[in-house]
């Protein structure tokens, strides 16, 4: 694809002053970069032209005068129905504010953006682009199986999103309602996103893979009176029970079950399901609902700070939490970050390759792509279907130009070997991205020399379903990157690396702590659905005047960030968060275990795995011979309750556990047996029972060598 002058801000306008050189190669050095290298700007990208244009253009976003920015870009971005006269408005808690005794607590001092303004979300991402060009592609659907695509375009999409706008409508579902969506990834999906978003209902989408009990709690802590779901799922090959599933949450949800109306997409035609798990009066086909009613839905006026979506995250109470994101503030970050980090211009064919149930495709699948009028795409199948050429084949086939993927995907494909993919065209590929975790090095190396050629940007990103948007990251043609590295923040984020035990701000660089940010910025997350306080206490309260990531990081000599990994209770398996009281609450339903520990450690392939220790009731008997079915019992458990990626990598069945005299499981212990650390445990003098420790190291070490 030709290469076109870039939109990036400069550092004299803040509309789209072009920025069109490329920074010269050169080879730095880094302390904490074991492989040393700072890789230059590649020659095939085209913005730039280097980082100090970035610190010019950044500092327009954060400093006195950055409202003036902030505006612009969303007058210039967006389409307002009522314009806004107020930018921002609240801030992050002092140490003062968060007082017990204060008589205005943080609840009282909302964050808020463009607060006196109006706008639709739907008609940002569909509306406005059908009318400019409705044959322009708006979602490349690629199917399971690899010979199945569609190509929806904006007119198409307008249509389907009106007809279920209307169909929810006539379910009864108001401004302000939520509706769940359980669904695969079928390109109907979006319409169903951007239905809810047209007629001002929450929508809280529910990844597909999750257990019926986890579709269950949200569904009744956000009360949603409508679900739509699938009759099925493809996913490898493979059909996905997802009625079967839905129908069993709604029958656990009991007398309680809030939901009056089920909406059933017809993915796979199952007879089965038409026949057997079908209930009239509730249940409604989709493609029935939808050929009733009128192809157009005028969409509702909302405040920028009414609700958009609810998406539950990991906690590390074991509870999830509903994570609110509101309208306009939310989708500024989301197309400033799809134009910006991804270097998106007209003509575009923009793939990330993440699952609508997570923040990655809520944002990088649809609000992103599709306010900015850019071409998406629904990826619905897995990187090694049929093979492991999958996605080559598809950036190929669709000549796609931007490809957003995960360390674990590109850690398997790597492992699989680069023949799968040297025979494929990947010559419209103009950035590469990386999201999810932090990626290794190896992979982050062989992404950028068998799928970029040495020639596309690669864009490590750093973000949260709390943040909305992208917030620390190279951009293309701006920024040299370095394989590991999330490199610098983005437009609007001020990040300061915090000590984690005395709260204060580390200065200069080569230092780590916890990575936390200065001022709210548009797309941040407003609250927990029904626990505001829970918000504070959870990301306001541990570092006043901050808002805290839950990640440690470092910043380097050349002031890049480093991601290290969570600080808190939560493991991060492929990109898939949760907590380790998620999994040891399912653990500990089993009536035989009394006690466990779960840890996240290390892994090649999926980058932390989850690792359970587990005690058993004296009364439940077993002895060695069964253990490896009563360990296979409790891995089923666990995919039962939660889901599939949630199941431990090990389980060790032990005595006991390592515990402080004051009753407190030692976590760090086990973390460090099971890395193989185990000779270097430190000071255990908090240990009540050292012996224990002894055990626990004969175990793992007879588990892991059998």
């Amino acid at each position: 694809m030709a290469s076109a002058a870039s939109n990036i801000p400069g550092p004299a306008r803040h509309d789209s002053q072009g920025i069109p050189m490329h920074a010269p190669g050169r080879r730095l050095t880094t302390a904490t970069n074991p492989h040393k290298d700072i890789h230059p700007v590649p020659e095939k990208s085209h913005v730039g032209p280097d980082i100090e244009a970035y610190k010019a253009a950044h500092s327009d976003t954060v400093g006195p005068h950055s409202d003036a920015w902030w505006a612009q870009q969303a007058r210039d971005n967006l389409t307002w129905i009522k314009d806004f006269s107020i930018v921002r408005t609240g801030g992050f808690p002092s140490a003062e504010e968060l007082k017990e005794d204060n008589p205005n607590p943080p609840s009282t001092l909302p964050i808020t953006w463009f607060p006196d303004g109006a706008l639709n979300a739907c008609y940002n991402c569909v509306d406005r682009h059908a009318f400019k060009n409705p044959d322009l592609t708006a979602i490349i659907y690629e199917a399971d199986e690899p010979g199945e695509h569609q190509y929806i375009t904006y007119g198409m999409l307008l249509n389907e999103v009106c007809r279920v706008a209307n169909v929810l409508k006539d379910m009864g579902v108001k401004k302000g309602d939520t509706v769940t969506i359980y669904l695969p990834m079928t390109w109907q999906a979006a319409a169903a996103f951007l239905a809810c978003a047209r007629i001002g209902a929450i929508h809280s989408a529910v990844f597909a893979g999750f257990s019926a009990e986890s579709l269950r709690d949200r569904i009744l802590d956000c009360g949603s009176t409508v679900l739509i779901t699938a009759d099925e799922g493809r996913r490898g090959g493979r059909s996905v029970a997802t009625k079967v599933i839905a129908d069993q949450a709604l029958k656990e949800c009991g007398d309680a079950n809030p939901v009056k109306h089920v909406l059933v997409l017809s993915r796979t035609g199952s007879k089965t399901v038409a026949e057997q798990h079908f209930t009239p009066g509730r249940d409604v086909w989709w493609h029935e609902a939808v050929s009733n009613v009128p192809s157009y839905c005028p969409p509702e006026v909302m405040n920028s700070e009414d609700g958009l979506f609810i998406l539950y995250t990991s906690g590390s109470t074991g509870k999830p939490k509903g994570i609110l994101h509101t309208t306009g503030g939310y989708l500024l970050g989301a197309l400033l970050t799809v134009k910006y980090v991804f270097d998106v211009h007209p003509g575009d064919k923009f793939a990330c390759m993440a699952d609508i149930g997570w923040i990655t495709g809520h944002t990088y699948i649809i609000y992103g792509p599709l306010s900015l009028g850019t071409t998406t795409t629904f990826f619905e199948s897995t990187p090694v279907y049929p093979s492991p050429s999958r996605y080559w084949e598809t950036v190929s086939k669709h000549g796609l130009t931007q490809f957003y993927s995960s360390p674990t995907a590109v850690r398997l494909l790597r492992k699989l070997g680069h023949q799968h993919v040297q025979d494929h065209d990947l010559s419209s590929l103009r950035v590469l991205g990386s999201v999810g975790e932090p990626i290794n090095p190896e992979a982050w190396n062989w992404f950028n020399e068998h799928v970029g050629k040495g020639e596309c940007a690669i864009v490590d990103t750093f973000w949260q379903t709390e943040t909305g948007s992208i917030i620390v990251t190279p951009l293309p043609g701006a920024i040299e990157t370095k394989p590991g590295s999330a490199t610098v923040p983005f437009f609007g984020i001020e990040t300061e690396i915090v000590d984690s035990m005395s709260g204060k701000t580390l200065e200069g660089d080569n230092i780590e702590g916890v990575l936390c940010i200065k001022k709210p910025w548009p797309s941040i997350a407003r609250t927990i659905w029904g626990d505001h306080k829970r918000f504070v206490d959870t990301y306001l309260r541990p570092y006043p005047g901050y808002y805290f990531t839950g990640d440690g990081a470092g910043r380097d000599e050349h002031g890049y960030i480093w991601i290290k990994g969570r600080v808190d209770d939560v493991i991060n398996v492929s990109g898939h968060r949760m907590s380790t009281a998620e999994v040891e609450s399912a653990l500990l339903l089993h009536n035989g275990v009394a006690e466990t520990a779960v840890i996240g450690t290390s892994d090649e392939m999926t980058g932390q795995a989850v690792n359970a220790f587990v005690t058993m009731k004296p009364e439940f008997s077993y002895d060695s011979a069964i253990e490896p079915a009563l360990i296979k019992e409790l891995v089923l458990q666990v995919r039962k309750i939660i889901g599939p990626f949630a199941a431990p990598k090990r389980i060790f069945i032990v005595t006991d556990l390592p515990k402080t005299r004051s009753g407190k499981i030692i976590r760090r212990i086990l973390r460090k047996i099971v890395a193989g650390e185990g000779d270097q445990l430190g000071d255990l003098s908090s240990v009540a029972e050292p012996e224990v420790v002894d055990v626990i190291k004969q175990k793992v070490a007879d588990s892991m060598s059998a």
